[in-house]
Order: C-alpha cells, then sequence, then structure tokens
C-alpha cells in the first residue's frame, strides 16, 4: 500500500511537470518560431531556448514516467487498452523528440546567421521555413494528437478502475477530446498553434491534470 501510495505521487507530480514544462518550452521557443528566427542568437535569445529544449526534454521524461508508472495499474482492468495507451504516450515523446531537433537545427542556422557563415541567403531562409513547419507538424502530431488519444484512453481506464473519482475521469475523457479536435482544427488551418481559442481549450486539460494529482 505505502509503495502504491509512493507510484501514485509520482505519477502525479509527473503529470505535473509535463504540463508546466510544456507551456515554458513553447514560450521560450518563440524567437525562433516567429518570422526573424534568424535573428535570435543576434538578440541573445540563445539561452532562453536551450533552457525551453531542456524543458521539452522534462517533458518526455514526465511523459514517459507517467506511462510507465500507469501501465501495471491499468493494465489489470484492460491490457489491450493499457498497451494502446502506453503505445501512444510513447508516440507523443517521439514527436516532441523530434520537434525538439527541428528546434536545434534553426538554433544552429541562426547562430551561422550571426556569424556570417552561410552562402545562399534564399537557400539559408528556405531551410529555416522548412525546419519551422517540421515543428508545427510536430507539435500538432504529438502534443495535440497523440496527447489526446493517450489522454482519453487513460481517463477511459480510470473511469472502469475507480482508481479517481468517476466524474474526474469523465472530465478528462471530455478534455482528450478537446484537445484532439484542437489539433485536428489547427492541422485543417481552421485555428492558428498560438490563438486564443487554442488556449481556452487547453485550460480545461491543464486543470484536470491539477485536480488528478491528490488522488494517486
Amino acid at each position: 500500500m505505502k509503495k502504491d501510495r509512493m507510484n501514485g505521487i509520482l505519477i502525479g507530480l509527473f503529470y505535473i511537470v509535463a504540463a508546466v514544462s510544456a507551456v515554458i518550452a513553447v514560450l521560450l521557443y518563440q524567437p525562433l518560431l516567429s518570422g526573424d528566427w534568424y535573428m535570435a542568437v543576434v538578440n541573445g535569445s540563445k539561452t532562453a531556448v536551450l533552457v525551453g529544449v531542456m524543458n521539452d526534454i522534462l517533458l518526455i521524461i514526465a511523459a514517459v514516467g507517467t506511462a510507465v508508472m500507469l501501465f501495471p495499474y491499468v493494465r489489470l482492468w484492460n491490457e489491450h487498452s493499457a498497451l494502446a495507451y502506453l503505445c501512444f504516450r510513447f508516440m507523443e515523446a517521439v514527436f516532441i523528440a523530434i520537434g525538439v531537433v527541428s528546434i536545434l537545427g534553426l538554433l544552429s542556422l541562426s547562430s551561422d546567421y550571426g556569424a556570417g557563415q552561410f552562402v545562399n541567403e534564399g537557400a539559408y531562409h528556405q531551410i529555416g521555413s522548412i525546419l519551422q513547419s517540421f515543428h508545427a507538424w510536430t507539435s500538432i502530431l504529438g502534443p495535440n494528437l497523440m496527447l489526446g488519444l493517450n489522454t482519453l484512453l487513460y481517463s477511459y481506464l480510470l473511469y472502469k478502475t475507480e482508481i479517481v473519482p468517476k466524474p474526474l475521469a469523465l472530465f478528462g475523457m471530455l478534455t482528450a477530446v478537446m484537445v484532439f479536435l484542437a489539433g485536428l482544427l489547427n492541422m485543417f488551418d481552421i485555428i492558428g498553434p498560438f490563438s486564443t481559442l487554442k488556449g481556452l481549450i487547453a485550460l480545461p486539460f491543464l486543470l484536470q491534470r491539477i485536480c488528478i494529482f491528490p488522488f494517486n
């Protein structure tokens, strides 16, 4: 029982770390995701971006940590659903990691621009735009679509196992659908990646993560 309680606390902490680190990373990446991304290093944003990268690494660790720690409990009710949750959570972490690589690529290009180490400026900016698009797509596929799917699955499993109160698990399923739909709307350019609507959709999701912590 004591071990289960400790594991529950760790799961809750992982979820909170994941939520907080994801927001921090997005905020610190803005100099590289704007139109004048090539000036990020010249403007002194290199350290901030690298701190954002460290937060994304924390996010990846937390994502894998929650999946590994929660799996032994939810598999007791339905092993197939629990395994699907584990896979979607791992896929989310993979897409986030790929996005980090694109950010580091942009940072390297920005450093080269500051040092004047480029031959074809047109091709240079084109590569930067491709890396920005690459990061945008990984953000849709990972922290939106995969996150929505794995949250829906684990909330359903929490509902069935009654590890948390059923209303809270149902709220988790609702927020999961909202996050998934936000990703689809972003994919089809109906809303922007940093739109007010997308931010409002994310708020209930963050609230559910915080509320679930005392029950772990």
